[in-house]
């Protein structure tokens, strides 16, 4: 082998500075701005399954003592899931819209 014609795996050492594509996501800053996107998202997931958890303790205690479900309680659980369908869809790679706050709040009746 000649150094005109370097080996093929060689070809980035000498000379040229071609960026491999992992180099490039490497680098990315868009990649690193959605991991913290994420990691902002799967908190607030965590904190909107507790609130989730409190309304539907509500709802069964309300079922309990009135025998008839609450329209509120129920549309907030709605609202509720749709958002943290919202989140699973961002954290799965599913969309790019990024839920709220950064985006709209969903309508309690985009699950039906």
């Amino acid at each position: 082998m000649s150094d005109e014609n370097p080996p093929v795996d060689h070809e980035a050492i000498n000379g040229e500075n071609e960026k491999t594509p992992i180099e490039e996501h490497l680098k990315s800053r868009s990649t690193w701005l959605r991991l913290v996107f994420m990691l902002v998202f799967w908190i607030l997931a965590g904190v909107t399954t507790f609130v989730a958890s409190v309304v539907i303790v509500l709802g069964f205690f309300w079922v309990l003592f009135t025998g008839e479900t609450n329209e509120q309680l129920r549309k907030t659980g709605q609202g509720i899931a749709a958002y943290i369908s919202q989140i699973i869809n961002y954290l799965t790679y599913n969309t790019d819209d990024k839920p709220f706050p950064f985006g709209e709040w969903p309508s309690a009746d985009q699950n039906d």
